[in-house]
């Protein structure tokens, strides 16, 4: 069953009452920190990737963050700076940008919900999704960047690289 065919009318159920509900129905771990911001982990091939949504009544903004620890040498900061501009050229939903002082790597998207739009479950769960399938695409370009050495070119060409045919 689809998340939405649960939901029978959206108009009065707040985002992230329905991040709750996705989050339930996944069995993710989660925190509803406010009435406006709930945080969960999601487990990936890769990492356990922490993520937040947080609804902005001023702006109309459903924020997500999503987050994983990484702690490059400082020596290559530049290079990972370098993939992040190669790689927030191929994401077009949402963009990665690197918290040094939280030695965090994080991926931000907000939908606009401006002019009483709404959200719909359908879409937060793909939301969350894009989040996840994004840090697990491109984490073995940042690991090679910063620890193998690699030039970003070379690291952002195996994550965007897609196999083709059968094993």
């Amino acid at each position: 069953m689809a998340l939405s065919e649960q939901f029978i009318e959206t108009d009065d159920i707040h985002p992230i009452d329905m991040v709750e509900h996705i989050a339930e129905h996944h069995d993710w771990e989660f925190d509803r920190i406010a009435d406006d911001q709930i945080a969960m982990a999601v487990e990936g091939q890769w990492r356990t990737y922490s993520i937040t949504l947080a609804w902005s009544g001023y702006d109309e903004t459903l924020r997500l963050i999503c987050t994983f620890e990484m702690e490059p040498p400082e020596a290559r900061l530049p290079a990972l700076y370098e993939a992040l501009n190669k790689v927030n050229d191929h994401c077009w939903a949402g963009a990665f940008t690197y918290w040094a002082e939280q030695k965090l790597m994080v991926y931000r998207y907000g939908l606009l919900l401006a002019g009483d739009r709404e959200v719909g479950p359908d879409q937060i769960d793909t939301m969350i999704g894009c989040a996840v399938l994004s840090a697990e695409r491109y984490y073995p370009a940042f690991q090679l960047v910063t620890w193998a050495e690699r030039s970003p070119e070379d690291a952002i060409g195996v994550a965007i690289g897609e196999a083709y045919g059968r094993a």
